[in-house]
């Protein structure tokens, strides 16, 4: 299968490898010249795993994105959400009718995605899938080496509109075996691990990480009291799954860190491998890193400002929420991926079902 792997971040380069070592028809677009030099050069990434350290050949390395997605079945966009507007500006034109485009995870900005197609005038049948988190967990080091800790077992996924969920399914699990369906997008939107797990890690261990030159949120930043703010979190997050009508599975958080509860998108032991490969000690900017400007500023609005469409109280969110705007000083809680924002405040509950069935017409 012709796959497009677009970005050049550490799941972008991570999905580029496998893909291209599990027989497909890759190629990799980033949109920085002088980065990605050395890949444009030699065509490679050297990818480790637990299989060893060896160069993985590309279909192809290019810096043109018509050419990258030219033909391609499946569009995989691994990116933060930071990095979403821009790209599907100058995608939004170029997509053709039958393809599909994987989010993993997209912090409901496969609606984003579609919304520009549509002001582009571009009235292709594309479906748009996001997942609740990326199929790797995974670290670059340089810009032709990436390494891969865990892959994914477990991939809750919905897609827009949900017509086209069967098809799209089908082509994403030809590349991403642990697809799961969700019922529809913002279900697969409310899978989103980020928003529960990296607020309560950053916010709690900003001494640490204003003190040090580095330091692991996930090893001995991960302490029981804040575990357990994160699962009264994630609890928050169920209750608002369920306010809107999805069912289990909710993918509770705490199943990643408990080998003896449901498997959870890593797998088992997936926390233990992470804290092992000392990938992510490292240094964190409290007001720019992504965890403060995707998983609070995006992630975690759109789920406290959805929950106050819904009627439903999330109080710890909310005080994360106020907390981070505390911190980078400024408001983030009508950021861009607020309801508001996204212009969906105005929909009830039958209207958005429906929109979410059939799309934006």
């Amino acid at each position: 299968m012709r796959v497009a792997v677009l970005g050049g971040g550490n799941g972008c380069y991570a999905a580029a490898c496998d893909l291209a070592e599990n027989g497909h028809d890759l190629r990799l677009w980033r949109r920085d010249a002088t980065a990605f030099a050395p890949v444009l050069r030699d065509q490679a990434v050297t990818l480790t795993d637990a299989a060893g350290t060896r160069r993985v050949v590309l279909g192809k390395a290019t810096l043109d994105l018509r050419e990258a997605i030219d033909d391609a079945e499946l569009v995989v966009i691994p990116l933060p959400a930071t990095a979403q507007d821009g790209l599907f500006a100058a995608l939004a034109p170029l997509l053709r009718h039958g393809q599909v485009v994987f989010l993993p995870p997209g912090t409901f900005g496969g609606f984003l995605l579609a919304r520009e197609m549509k002001t582009a005038g571009n009235r292709a049948r594309v479906a748009v899938a996001e997942s609740g988190t990326l199929p790797y967990l995974a670290r670059k080091h340089g810009e032709d080496r990436v390494t891969i800790s865990v892959r994914a077992t477990r991939l809750p996924t919905g897609v827009f509109p949900t017509c086209e969920t069967g098809r799209a399914l089908e082509l994403i699990g030809s590349a991403f075996p642990a697809v799961e369906p969700c019922v529809d997008l913002l279900d697969g939107a409310l899978m989103n691990a980020g928003p529960i797990i990296h607020p309560p890690l950053i916010l709690m261990n900003a001494g640490p990480l204003e003190h040090y030159d580095a330091w692991d949120i996930h090893n001995e930043g991960t302490q029981p009291s804040i575990r357990r703010v994160t699962d009264a979190l994630d609890r928050e997050r169920i209750r608002l799954r369920e306010a809107l009508g999805y069912g289990a599975p909710h993918f509770p958080l705490a199943d990643h860190y408990d080998d003896q509860r449901e498997e959870w998108m890593y797998g088992k032991s997936s926390h233990e491998k992470l804290t092992a490969s000392g990938d992510w000690r490292e240094r964190i900017d409290l007001k720019s890193h992504r965890y403060m400007r995707e998983d609070v500023a995006m992630g975690l609005v759109l789920y406290v400002s959805l929950a106050k469409w819904a009627g439903v109280d999330m109080p710890i969110a909310a005080g994360l929420v106020a907390l981070a705007s505390a911190v980078v000083g400024e408001d983030l809680r009508n950021g861009k991926r607020s309801w508001q924002a996204l212009a969906l405040h105005g929909h009830d509950r039958e209207s958005l079902g429906r929109m979410l069935q059939v799309g934006l017409g």
